[in-house]
């Protein structure tokens, strides 16, 4: 093997690949607008969930409290449990007639509300998981004024960045005036490339924020895969060339993912209503929600409804919906708090980053079980 295929399968940097984290602080300087440090502002990570665990256990004491956004990635709570702090969840209130998830919305005055001198963090997860919001600018703008005046670190987990839609705009906090530096930002190579199984994430922030952070990585994991650091390094060397030489039609990052994911969102939504669904649809990622209280086709699953351990009813049909009819979704009550899930639990969320027969399957089963209309 030549010099550079040798290197590419030994241990690497243990906080990131050189030639990978030197790309990322190049892209990621342009879309952030600050000069990105690629030695001292990155880190590298198995995955965005253990950039999330390193951000939490690195940065909270016990009972420090952590403001949250409900529905949220249920990664967060237990995470932020196990630091010993408290999660102090705000739900997002969503308008009755929302057809879009830009119906859910940022109550500030809640997040106000919320605040006590032993908050310490804002976990902010745009564009959201399950619901595919996208933050407003004046939400963030009045987060971003908040973290200010209290002093408070902010941990944005945005790893469904490049999934945007037409008409939507992805604002990355950290490009906020002042937030650089009290942001730490989180992204996922497995979400950019569509390639779940590389497993490789990235925290990037201010020196200061990630020094906690690296300490627990070279202790614990010490240096992540370098040949697919190596590879993603190309990957995004190989975008940011086309980006350079304008050809966005060709980039996966700027074209190729939403012009994969739009149609196939469209078709699920157009037969979700058919069936009787109210679906949400999404202004990014890859997940629906949708709610299933008006089904015509539901009473089979009411009149024998049988709940396991007290859940809602959301898990009850969700649980039908796989056992019987072999569509598989989840219920989107496990992205609340306990006390925020009662009003919440009369919906779906499914996935529609499948193949087409795959989707054409799911199709199938609505008009069988619920009697779309094709």
């Amino acid at each position: 093997m030549g010099e550079r295929k040798k290197s590419d399968h030994s241990y690497t940097r243990g906080y990131g690949h050189q030639h990978l984290v030197n790309v990322l602080s190049q892209l990621y300087s342009q879309l952030l607008g600050v000069e990105i440090n690629s030695q001292t502002d990155i880190l590298i990570t198995v995955g965005a969930y253990l950039s999330l665990y390193y951000a939490f256990i690195g940065w909270l004491n016990p009972g420090d409290e952590v403001i949250i956004f409900e529905p949220a990635y249920d990664s967060y709570v237990s995470q932020i449990k196990m630091a010993g702090a408290i999660p102090i969840p705000i739900v997002l209130e969503l308008d009755p007639n929302a057809t879009s998830s830009a119906g859910y919305v940022l109550n500030i005055n809640a997040v106000k509300s919320k605040i006590t001198p032993k908050t310490k963090m804002i976990v902010l997860n745009n564009p959201n998981n399950p619901t595919g919001k996208l933050y407003t600018r004046s939400e963030l703008e009045q987060l971003a004024k908040i973290a200010i005046e209290n002093d408070f670190i902010v941990l944005t987990d945005e790893v469904y960045e490049w999934m945007v839609y037409p008409g939507g705009e992805m604002i990355r906090f950290a490009s906020l005036p002042g937030m650089y530096e009290r942001t730490i930002t989180i992204g996922s190579a497995g979400k950019v490339f569509s390639a779940t199984g590389w497993k490789t994430g990235w925290s990037i922030g201010p020196k200061w924020l990630l020094e906690p952070m690296k300490k627990i990585h070279e202790n614990c994991v010490f240096a992540c895969p370098t040949p697919i650091q190596e590879a993603l390094a190309r990957s995004f060397e190989e975008e940011l060339l086309l980006w350079k030489e304008g050809k966005f039609n060709q980039s996966y990052l700027k074209n190729g993912i939403i012009a994969e994911l739009l149609p196939k969102r469209d078709l699920l939504a157009k037969y979700l209503k058919s069936a009787g669904f109210r679906p949400i649809i999404p202004d990014a990622g890859y997940f629906m929600i949708a709610d299933f209280s008006h089904l015509d086709g539901s009473s089979s699953f009411l009149a024998n409804r049988k709940s396991e351990n007290g859940e809602g009813i959301d898990y009850d049909f969700c649980r039908w919906l796989c056992r019987e009819k072999k569509l598989a979704g989840i219920p989107p009550s496990a992205f609340y708090s306990p006390q925020n899930r009662q009003g919440n639990d009369h919906y779906i969320r499914l996935c529609f980053f499948k193949k087409d027969e795959t989707l054409q399957q799911a199709i199938q089963i609505l008009g069988d079980s619920f009697g779309v209309n094709k």
